[in-house]
């Protein structure tokens, strides 16, 4: 990626290349935003896939793609069960 790159662009890069990583589908992007030298992503990965689906196990990862586009790193920030709700005060 050169010049200016999207927030979608971003996000899609961190699905594609955690979800590769772990090896498990990533679900989604909870958040972008932009840091010094690029930003960080945070992503959902289907961690372990069960019947019922309320009872699958998530993972919320934190990936740092870098200006040009190219993912630094990443961390699994914690794991959940699908049908666990956040406590927003």
């Amino acid at each position: 990626m050169t010049g200016r790159i999207s927030l979608r662009a971003v996000g899609e890069t961190a699905l594609d290349e955690v979800s590769a990583l772990v090896g498990s589908p990533a679900e989604g992007v909870t958040g972008v935003r932009k840091i010094e030298d690029g930003w960080m992503v945070t992503i959902e990965v289907l961690e372990m896939a069960r019947v019922p689906e309320t009872t699958d196990v998530l993972g919320a990862y934190e990936v740092h793609v870098n200006e040009e586009g190219h993912v630094m790193e990443y961390t699994r920030m914690g794991r959940y069960l699908r049908a666990q709700v956040e406590n927003v005060t």
